[in-house]
């Protein structure tokens, strides 16, 4: 998808100003004459919006999404950065707060957790210990590829939400845990965080406020269960990344025993845009606890794979067909998509007609929005296989504290791996659905949901296919399954 135009910066500065003046109500008149009290008229109705999509150029937050224009600190203050960021922080973290909450913003992790009520969590009277923000940059997601665009091609957005984010939490310092495997993405998130020390941006007195705030960054090792945020804050401890048992809650007990919250890359790289522009103007795109913009990453059997942001709530059908150039084939060539990630449920074609990219709308079709990462399959795909393959990474992935986990993907990727050649009985259907229960939801992390999801998407919607190959599988070799190794194999 093509940025075409944008809006001019003396306009975003305008509208900036005009936002974060103080409003100021005149000095009432000396002894001013009595009037009488009209009855206040009713505001009228506002309609209900029903068309969302496409998001207008002047609209975006990530205005340098694919890396075509100058990434270093004075390339970003030409597009908006840092502007206004102090009056920003001096209005305090009651004001960042409540025009957080204003603007709907949810959680961009996947989990949709509404961000203002999380940050308020942190504000608490204190008691001594210092405060931390904890950005969850690892991104071990497969088919997600949003926030490494952010940190690549405008990594001071990132730290400018850092800082405003962090001030909202009265954190002390901020630590940016990034995968491993993202080397340039590293390299630049750290030269911005040297740019924005040497402006005196963050740091002792940031951008001239009082206010002391460092970040750091730190690199993981490539470890899948280090994206959830317990297993993040045992490996910045250098421990083995492995999730905790909550309660207690980051907010109370965190990184280094003290109050943390983590949070996603996309979440806080929208916060200066909200407060700059207001909690309303954020509000306005996407329906009703699924508001404002959001990068949605299309890969998989699509003409333009493309990471392109749009307003919540857009039909999945117009955003695979205006930004990623269609379905390989045509739409009618549809066989099946992932719209939040490998961790959710499949959506078949039928349904993907009509339904709507926010989180409200994919749960009513018993499916996620979770990282927005669009996986689209044509109907060359063998869908049995695409999902015993993500049944493999999930037992790989599982880092074995929780049997339920430990014991239950192994069996996921073994009878999965079957299931493609159809080596199994049409009871073990029930079965292996009734072992992905006992797995969803016994789990201390939702990593176990995660493996769980993929393999009853499959049999919700595909059933059939797997019964089919089933039966061929019986008439070419008798009507017993083959034994299998240890393996599964």
């Amino acid at each position: 998808m093509a940025l075409t135009k944008r809006l001019p910066l003396a306009s975003l500065l305008q509208l900036s100003n005009r936002h974060l003046a103080t409003q100021t109500p005149p000095p009432p008149a000396a002894n001013p004459p009595p009037k009488a009290q009209a009855p206040p008229t009713p505001p009228p109705a506002q309609p209900q919006k029903t068309k969302f999509g496409p998001l207008k150029d002047e609209d975006r937050i990530f205005t340098n999404l694919y890396g075509r224009h100058d990434w270093h600190l004075k390339g970003a203050m030409s597009r908006g950065d840092w502007h206004k960021t102090k009056e920003i922080v001096l209005k305090g973290s009651a004001w960042i707060i409540d025009e957080v909450k204003k603007s709907g913003l949810r959680g961009r992790g996947g989990a949709g957790f509404p961000s203002g009520l999380k940050w308020s969590f942190m504000n608490k009277p204190p008691d001594g210990r210092p405060k931390y923000l904890v950005i969850n940059a690892d991104e071990g997601e497969p088919g997600t590829c949003k926030d490494r665009e952010i940190m690549r091609h405008d990594p001071h957005k990132l730290i400018e939400g850092c800082l405003i984010a962090g001030h909202a939490m009265g954190a002390r310092a901020c630590y940016i845990y990034i995968r491993g495997e993202f080397y340039n993405e590293g390299s630049n998130v750290q030269l911005a965080i040297q740019e924005a020390y040497k402006a005196g941006y963050i740091g002792k007195n940031a951008c001239g406020t009082g206010y002391d705030f460092d970040i750091f960054v730190h690199r993981g090792a490539g470890a899948y269960i280090c994206g959830e945020e317990t297993a993040l804050i045992e490996s910045l401890e250098g421990k083995q990344g492995k999730p905790r048992l909550k309660p207690p809650f980051p907010a109370d007990i965190g990184l280094f025993g003290c109050p943390t919250t983590v949070t996603n890359v996309e979440t806080v790289a929208v916060a200066p845009e909200i407060c700059r522009r207001g909690g309303d103007w954020f509000a306005s795109f996407g329906r009703e606890r699924n508001r404002g913009t959001k990068l949605f990453c299309i890969s998989g059997h699509v003409n333009n794979p493309v990471t392109v942001e749009e307003e919540m709530s857009i039909p999945l059908k117009e955003l695979i067909e205006r930004h990623a150039g269609g379905v390989r084939g045509g739409w009618d060539n549809l066989l099946a998509i992932i719209p939040g990630g490998s961790s959710v449920p499949l959506l078949p074609k039928k349904i993907c007609d009509d339904v709507l990219m926010d989180f409200d709308a994919l749960v009513a079709v018993q499916s996620g929005l979770g990282t927005a990462a669009v996986i689209v399959m044509d109907k060359s795909t063998d869908v049995v296989k695409a999902i015993a393959r993500l049944s493999d990474f999930y037992q790989h992935e599982s880092c074995g504290q929780c049997t339920p986990c430990r014991e239950g993907t192994g069996w996921l990727a073994k009878m999965m791996n079957r299931f493609v050649a159809g080596n199994a009985r049409p009871a073990e259907i029930d079965m292996i659905w009734e072992l992905s229960k006992q797995i969803e939801g016994h789990t201390i992390c939702a990593l176990g949901d995660a493996a769980a999801w993929p393999v009853q998407g499959l049999i919700r919607h595909y059933r059939p296919e797997m019964e089919r190959r089933m039966a061929e599988y019986a008439a070419k070799h008798g009507d017993a399954p083959q034994k299998v190794s240890a393996s599964g194999h």
